[in-house]
């Protein structure tokens, strides 16, 4: 990456119904790639939420064939965008799991990564409680990928807490985060999480969140948001669905670099 590029995040606050789910994505990254954007990301889960355990298992795509590849595939060939897809279902190795899956696929709708979420997400606080594990089966290798925006490296929503997992990308200039974080945990430390991980990695970050209450009633925190490698938010949107826009601009990620060296200075 030689000049400044426009990347963008986009919001969601996707419901049950798949076919609904990838019409409005469709929407938005029109929107994104409208304004310039040359990579695009979708938030973690945007083909659906709120689904049955059994209608998510249902929703599985074998890899390599089914609707949502499809969709993902001939919307980054039609607008010539680099499109990070969120994540979707993809058939595990248990029959009775699923693997929470980011796919990208370049400008020509060829799929050049595939990243399966390794953290999985577990919470209790009160009534509310989460337990990724009895449903999603982990996946066990780091993505990282070049592309015009630069070395992307790729994390799912809870992988967030685990900077080790950041580390072992690799010096990369971008971090793209599909999420769909809670309210609860999200207000209290998704934007402290996000910018910390830039600034650990000198690096911008992209990060795609759900945002809203969906037709289950379940809230997700939004605040996708675009940071620089000084930790700065470039551009960020609360709730609702909506697109965020900035220039990854390669001389920034250099300048930081250069005058705290941090990367060079790791020892462990």
């Amino acid at each position: 990456m030689h000049e400044k590029m426009k990347i963008a995040a986009v919001q969601m606050i996707s419901g049950p119904e798949v076919g609904a789910n990838l019409v409005e994505a469709g929407r938005l990254i029109t929107q994104a790639a409208d304004r310039g954007a040359r990579l695009v990301a979708l938030p973690e889960y945007f083909p659906l939420i709120g689904a049955s355990d059994a209608e998510r298992l249902n929703a599985r795509e074998a890899d390599g064939a089914g609707p949502i590849q499809a969709f993902l595939s001939e919307a980054a060939r039609r607008h010539g965008i680099w499109l990070v897809g969120g994540s979707l279902p993809l058939v595990a190795d248990d029959p009775a799991k699923l693997r929470n899956t980011c796919l990208v696929y370049d400008d020509q709708g060829r799929r050049v990564a595939r990243y399966d979420k390794i953290h999985l997400f577990g919470f209790t606080k009160g009534s509310e409680s989460y337990n990724e594990s009895l449903t999603i089966e982990p996946g066990s290798r780091v993505v990282a990928f070049d592309s015009p925006c630069g070395r992307i490296g790729l994390a799912i929503c809870y992988d967030l807490r685990f900077p080790e997992l950041f580390r072992a990308l690799g010096v990369v200039d971008v971090l793209v985060v599909p999420s769909a974080f809670t309210e609860t945990t999200g207000r209290a430390h998704w934007e402290l999480l996000l910018r910390s991980r830039a600034v650990e990695n000198q690096c911008y970050l992209l990060a795609a969140a759900q945002g809203g209450q969906h037709p289950n009633q379940r809230v997700t925190h939004g605040n996708s948001m675009i940071v620089d490698p000084w930790g700065e938010v470039l551009d960020r949107i609360d709730k609702g669905a909506g697109v965020v826009v900035a220039e990854v601009d390669p001389a920034r990620i250099a300048e930081v670099r250069a005058s705290l060296p941090a990367l060079k200075h790791r020892v462990l």
